[in-house]
């Protein structure tokens, strides 16, 4: 493909440290489903050196969720007393036997949300119901969910709480990196993500492995930068830590978002698809707030659910193989069919190699 003029330096740059490198394969994750969709919009793996390797890892909230939390929002669904409030790329994840969708589709009372705020309100609204909003999401929503819980807690709004799914990325990225199962050379760190937690955060990362973690911004520029700089790293010729989207991410992140977030939520372990439980990478609600955790309020038992017969969600979600590997992808797994939660969301992997992959 023609490389775009602004673009051309980088290239030649990658190309001449991927010579002097001298490997056979570079693998880098990224691990943010924008990261995923925009590395296919700008036609990025086409400007790479061949010898480098850009794989997608646990990037997509919805799709890292596990299997028993949905068949427990499910379940929560079929309640005639129970609203449930989330964000729309919840609705056709596939649960063992149904999906919040087809709920809806039988009477349940789903309704989709922009916001927590909006959740919230709902509850004002309905005082004579009980309204579970899904909380599912990393650093980024995550403030977002903590601000809404504390409100309701201030206003004495008993009618809403949050059934939590909320995960935190770096232990993610920390449990891949201890597997060994998949190689990963460096990460191209997630923009969004890092406004929030700040670009330090990952320097433990880089301390215990040594492997470069550059956060980047979503424009071809921004990603081929991010690229560049994590070849100059394992060239020996630049900071294994970095950020080039200083525009919007600085070191220390977002000291207030992070504070409403420790006010509300602790680590706690947690179950993610196809990665089994990871210490410390879930939130759970601080025993201040019990009386608006979802899970406690209606003794939720998360089932431990198997995934989807033929589905490799969770192997695309480790970066162990491309979504065109399943057996199941283009053919029985479609967007209007879908199998995992992978070609659900749009931030999903399956979904975006289904979008772009050559006609």
């Amino acid at each position: 493909m023609p490389v775009p003029k602004p673009l051309e330096p980088l290239v030649r740059e990658a190309a001449d440290l991927a010579v002097a490198l001298d490997r056979d394969r570079i693998a880098v994750m990224e691990v943010c489903g924008t990261h995923t969709v925009a590395a296919f919009r700008t036609g990025l793996r086409d400007l790479l050196p061949p010898t480098v390797r850009l794989i997608s890892g646990p990037g997509c909230p919805v799709c890292v969720t596990a299997q028993g939390y949905i068949d427990a929002a499910i379940a929560l669904a079929a309640r005639p007393d129970i609203v449930i409030a989330t964000f729309g790329d919840m609705l056709r994840v596939p649960g063992t036997q149904s999906s919040l969708e087809r709920e809806r589709a039988n009477g349940a009372d789903v309704r989709v949300v922009y916001s927590q705020t909006q959740a919230l309100d709902l509850a004002k609204a309905m005082p004579d119901r009980q309204v579970v909003f899904l909380g599912v999401g990393f650093e980024t929503t995550t403030p977002g969910t903590a601000w809404a819980v504390a409100k309701a807690a201030e206003e004495g709004v008993g009618n809403v709480t949050v059934l939590s799914a909320h995960k935190v990325i770096i232990p993610a990225m920390q449990a891949l990196l201890a597997g060994g199962e998949v190689g990963i050379d460096g990460f191209l760190c997630p923009g969004h993500v890092s406004v929030i937690i700040g670009s330090d955060r990952y320097r433990p990362l880089v301390d215990a492995f040594g492997a470069p973690c550059v956060v980047a911004g979503f424009d071809g520029y921004q990603m081929l930068a991010g690229m560049t700089a994590i070849l100059r790293a394992l060239a020996g010729r630049g900071d294994k830590l970095g950020n080039v989207y200083t525009g919007a991410v600085t070191p220390e992140g977002n000291p207030a978002a992070l504070a409403v977030t420790e006010r509300v939520f602790e680590p706690a372990d947690a179950p993610w698809r196809g990665m089994g439980v990871i210490p410390g990478s879930g939130l759970r609600m601080r025993d201040d707030y019990a009386a608006l955790d979802a899970e406690k309020r209606f003794e939720i038992d998360m089932p431990d659910a198997p995934e989807p017969a033929g589905c490799r969600c969770g192997d695309v979600i480790k970066g162990l193989l491309d979504p065109p590997a399943c057996a199941l992808f283009a053919d029985v797994c479609t967007p209007a069919t879908p199998v995992g939660p992978c070609m659900v969301s749009r931030e999903g992997s399956c979904n975006a190699w289904y979008r772009h992959r050559p006609s």
